[in-house]
């Protein structure tokens, strides 16, 4: 956990200590820095600052008043939250990171993600940067500019992938930009970017949040959720976004029992990924938490249910074959090679794969029936320089493979996940994904919440 995240910061506000438009300049500040350059599409400044400036008139009112009443009727009062450029923003252009949509009329309403976060009390930092359509868990946007990893920038190592699609988003909180930012998870666009910052991505169970008002990729596996600093956070966004409270029992570990699946999820870790990975393991052990290795043979089944890009191409092209008609030449073509292998599913082979994907689910939650958790690298691999990715096609899709492969798993098994930095300090970014099945959100976090304290005390 961070020596001071979101919710520290919303302590601060509502105890008077800190100022929501101080916050905000400084959030402002830093989103000029060039360690944030081009995460965000569209920087609303001078709105945070006017929002801002209500949010602490609300905090010395309610100073005067009922200060309890407060975080329940607010309880993000003051928060600088960015927002992922697929959805839509009452008065802006959603955009999905493509030029494409540039000329598409503004929102005439918000999404109800935004609308949830707005009433909350949010003050929204701008637009962020995405993969186009969402479709790439690289990160990297030929329309509108790609930002580099800060993170990795820090340690040494300039010009890398922040992870897609929740790209900018996953850079302004990285930067200090945003405290939060709202995004989507179709296949680990949430989770990837988290993993590769050092930052905490949550995709809860897809029914929990609509996603009515954003721009769907593949509605049967699309998830709105944010990145954020800790566990404690993306509980205090999720009860916004979910409209709903999380219980928590605060069970220890020494009562809990995980997974760890070795084929596939452990196949060509990086030494680094694999050295923060095995620690975590040995300290989490340590910690009291009983893990065992296990055998997870529907695994094998994956190639068929993600022929030709399985149900996410089959829908994204049900969803871009008419505008691929007229407007194919404006899109990322990287893009539309992937959204273009949908269109070998028919419908009839669509329905068949939505039954098998139905009963692999079944059986695999029959396997993982007595763990509270399996325990995953979120992503295998560091983070590679931008430039090699954009200089060769083969190497981009190689990356995007390796990328999506952990965490796509999750949404094909309509799961619930977490990740969570678990690399030491002074230590290239690594995550540690904690997963479960549909339904497992409330007991996932409150793991996740022992799992997060057990680190951050082996690392102290």
């Amino acid at each position: 956990m961070p020596a001071f995240d979101l919710t520290d910061l919303l302590t601060s506000l509502r105890l008077g200590q800190r100022r929501a438009s101080d916050v905000i300049a400084q959030a402002m500040a830093q989103a000029a820095t060039p360690a944030c350059a081009r995460a965000y599409c569209l920087l609303q400044a001078g709105s945070a600052r006017t929002a801002a400036l209500a949010a602490d008139h609300a905090l010395d009112a309610a100073a005067h008043a009922d200060k309890a009443a407060m975080p329940a009727q607010a309880p993000l009062l003051g928060a600088p939250i960015s927002i992922k450029d697929l959805y839509d923003v009452q008065g802006e252009v959603t955009t999905a990171g493509s030029s494409v949509l540039a000329s598409a009329p503004a929102a005439s309403a918000d999404a109800l993600a935004v609308a949830r976060l707005r009433r909350a009390g949010a003050v929204f930092t701008g637009r962020t940067q995405m993969s186009e359509f969402a479709f790439s868990g690289v990160g990297i946007n030929p329309h509108q500019g790609t930002p580099a990893n800060p993170a990795l920038a820090a340690l040494g190592r300039p010009g890398r992938i922040l992870g897609g699609s929740t790209s900018g988003g996953a850079v302004s909180v990285a930067c200090g930009a945003a405290w939060a930012t709202l995004g989507s998870d179709t296949g680990g666009s949430l989770r990837i970017p988290a993993a590769l910052h050092g930052l905490v991505g949550y995709k809860c169970s897809q029914q929990l949040v609509p996603a009515d008002g954003s721009i769907a990729l593949a509605p049967s596996l699309d998830t709105v959720g944010a990145i954020t600093l800790s566990v404690r956070d993306a509980i205090l966004l999720h009860e916004v976004l979910a409209d709903r409270r999380v219980a928590l029992t605060r069970k220890p570990l020494t009562q809990r029992r995980a997974a760890v699946v070795k084929p596939l999820f452990q196949d060509q870790l990086d030494a680094s990924v694999r050295a923060s990975w095995e620690a975590a393991v040995d300290q989490l052990r340590r910690a009291g938490l009983t893990i065992d290795e296990i055998d997870l043979p529907e695994l094998t089944e994956l190639p068929a249910l993600t022929a030709n890009g399985g149900i996410t191409a089959a829908e994204a092209w049900a969803g871009h074959s008419a505008r691929l008609a007229d407007h194919a030449a404006e899109y990322d073509p990287r893009v539309v090679t992937r959204i273009r292998r949908g269109e070998a599913i028919d419908a009839a082979t669509l329905a068949a794969l939505h039954m098998a994907r139905r009963d692999w689910i079944t059986r695999v939650q029959a396997r993982l029936q007595s763990f509270d958790v399996v325990l995953s690298p979120t992503v295998p691999i560091e983070a590679p320089a931008i430039a090699d990715l954009v200089a060769s096609d083969d190497e981009f899709f190689r990356v995007n493979a390796l990328l999506l492969r952990n965490p796509s798993v999750v949404n094909l098994f309509d799961g619930c996940a977490i990740s969570l930095p678990c690399q030491a300090p002074g230590h290239l970014p690594v995550g540690l994904m904690l997963w479960a099945g549909n339904g497992a959100d409330d007991d996932l976090l409150d793991c996740a919440l022992a799992v997060e304290t057990a680190l951050a005390q082996a690392h102290a």
